[in-house]
């Protein structure tokens, strides 16, 4: 049994390697040989596929919410079983080094006692009876203290950064509709005086929020699997929103009051963008019908010229918006197809109301001329 300790080792320091790059290591990890990355893609693409066959929005949106937090724990006792399981392989290696009830235990024994140590129970029924058993015994129970530790430490940390990030897409409500769209953005700020500092501050503001989602969700890349409270709501729309909206700027903007700050937004979203499809492992692909849809670009004509921007007529405006649209587009569409979270359109629907307009009566508050 003496060759099952180097079997043990492996899986000890496997399992503790992987807790400590998911939760204590605060970068991007690009080893593909994790045990969570597998238990996640295991637990992951069973619930995809349900949740694809779903008729109901609502109903896929139940499970894949719940999906995100049960992945948590479920990660937790995987950890936690393959630990114990480990501990247990090692006391068994060295023979028949564990008494209970005055006679030797087998490997149910071992479990057991690995199981007790672990969550540091310590009945005492079943003792070590040698000093190897003794030592490792009290590594397991180190062990054991410290994982717990992490866990009760990791959770607040993971929801201070889901509540982080809803936070913004929340306020984004009443500023770009439901979902939010570029074009109603538009309509929204600025008005026909030509105040663009709101716009100016929205677009600060999204550029750090921009720089939290992509630091967050690359050092807990679970949070991504985290879905916003309502189904109109998510951090992949509210992302694209706002690369749409800085890119219709860079685009069509005639006098260039926005561009620096659209430009920092642009390049903060996009970096987010590109770096969560790449932590994914997603291939690109390009929306399939295209996102901006003619009637979307007839929609945009008035609301640019009313703003006093270059309208989609424009040839050239047309054409940097369509090169802007290709910088981002393909890295969003991957991963919206990845984790099922739709693309918003550049304007909304023409009965679309928000959020925050609706009761829990179904009534609807009067809305914004």
């Amino acid at each position: 049994m003496i060759l099952l300790m180097p079997v043990a080792i492996v899986v000890i320091a496997a399992i503790l390697w992987d807790v400590f790059e998911t939760v204590v290591l605060p970068r991007r990890v690009d080893r593909r040989l994790r045990p969570s990355r597998y238990l996640f893609r295991l637990m992951w693409y069973p619930v995809r596929s349900v949740a694809q066959k779903l008729a109901q929005t609502s109903s896929r949106e139940v499970l894949l919410g719940t999906f995100g937090p049960l992945s948590v724990l479920l990660l937790f006792v995987f950890w936690a079983a393959g630990l114990i399981f480990g501990f247990a392989l090692l006391q068994w290696s060295f023979g028949h080094d564990l008494a209970v009830g005055g006679h030797h235990g087998d490997f149910g024994t071992a479990m057991y006692m690995s199981g007790s140590t672990f969550v540091t129970l310590g009945l005492g029924d079943v003792t070590p009876t040698s000093g190897a058993a003794r030592s490792v015994t009290a590594i397991e129970a180190a062990v054991g203290f410290g994982f717990l530790a992490l866990v009760i430490g990791y959770l607040p940390v993971l929801y201070q950064s889901f509540s982080r990030r809803e936070l913004n897409i929340s306020l984004l409500d009443a500023r770009a509709g439901s979902p939010p769209t570029a074009g109603e953005m538009l309509r929204r700020y600025g008005g026909t005086t030509g105040d663009w500092r709101e716009a100016e501050q929205l677009l600060l503001d999204w550029e750090r929020w921009s720089a939290d989602l992509l630091e967050s969700h690359i050092s807990y890349p679970l949070l991504a699997l985290f879905r916003s409270q309502h189904d109109h709501q998510s951090w992949l729309s509210a992302l694209t929103a706002m690369l749409d909206f800085s890119a219709l700027i860079l685009a069509c903007e005639r006098d260039g009051r926005l561009r620096r700050p659209a430009e920092l937004a642009f390049a903060m979203s996009r970096h987010a963008v590109v770096d969560l499809t790449q932590n994914f492992a997603r291939e690109l692909s390009d929306p399939e019908p295209p996102r901006l849809t003619p009637l979307d670009a007839d929609r945009l004509k008035p609301i640019l010229r009313a703003r006093g921007f270059d309208s989609l007529d424009d040839q050239a405006a047309w054409q940097r918006l369509s090169a802007f649209r290709a910088m981002y587009e393909p890295y969003a569409n991957s991963l919206a197809t990845f984790f099922l979270m739709p693309l918003p359109r550049w304007t909304p629907d023409a009965n679309q109301i928000d959020d925050w307009q609706t009761s829990d009566r179904g009534t609807v508050l009067p809305t914004r001329a």
